[in-house]
C-alpha cells in the first residue's frame, strides 16, 4: 500500500478575494487570521513549499484594537538610512496610528509569514486601506469575518 503525498502545481491554484473589515477588531487576532489566509493553510491543497493562499483587502485599518497599553508602549524601529548606526528611528503605535494606520496591520502579517521569498511573494497579496472604500470591487471580492 503506497501512499503519495499530494503537492499543490501552480496551475491548480484558484485563488479568491476576501474583504476583512478590522474595525474593533484586535490587532493580533486579526493578524493570525490573515496571516493564515495568505499563506492558503485554510485550503485542502496547502503545501508548504508553493504560495497557495488567497488575496486579502484589510479596510479600516485606523481603527483595529489592541489590548493593555501597547497604544503607548509598543514601539516600531526602522532605520532611516539603510543601517547605519545613529539612524534608527523609533516610533510608538500612537504616533504610526496618526501618520500611517495601514502600516500597524502589514507589521503585524508580515512578521507572521516566513522571512524569505516565499513570503514577500505572500505579502504583494495583501491590500490594506485606512478607510472603507477599496478600489477592488471588479475582483467581486467576498466578505470573510474575523473571530474575536
Amino acid at each position: 500500500m503506497s501512499q503519495k503525498t499530494y503537492s499543490a502545481k501552480p496551475a491548480d491554484i484558484k485563488r479568491q478575494w476576501h474583504v476583512i473589515d478590522v474595525k474593533g477588531k484586535v490587532l493580533g487576532r486579526a493578524a493570525s487570521q490573515i496571516a493564515t489566509l495568505l499563506k492558503g493553510k485554510h485550503k485542502a491543497m496547502y503545501t508548504p513549499s508553493i504560495d497557495t493562499g488567497d488575496h486579502v483587502i484589510v479596510i479600516n485599518a485606523d481603527h483595529v484594537k489592541v489590548t493593555g497599553k501597547k497604544e503607548q508602549q509598543k514601539m516600531y524601529y526602522r532605520y532611516a538610512v539603510a543601517g547605519l548606526p545613529g539612524s534608527m528611528k523609533i516610533t510608538n503605535l500612537e504616533k504610526l496610528r496618526q501618520r500611517h494606520p495601514e502600516d500597524i496591520v502589514i507589521n503585524a502579517v508580515r512578521r507572521m509569514l516566513p522571512r524569505n521569498a516565499l513570503g514577500r511573494q505572500m505579502m504583494t497579496k495583501l491590500k490594506v486601506y485606512a478607510g472603507e472604500s477599496h478600489p477592488h470591487a471588479a475582483q467581486k471580492p467576498s466578505a470573510y469575518e474575523v473571530e474575536a
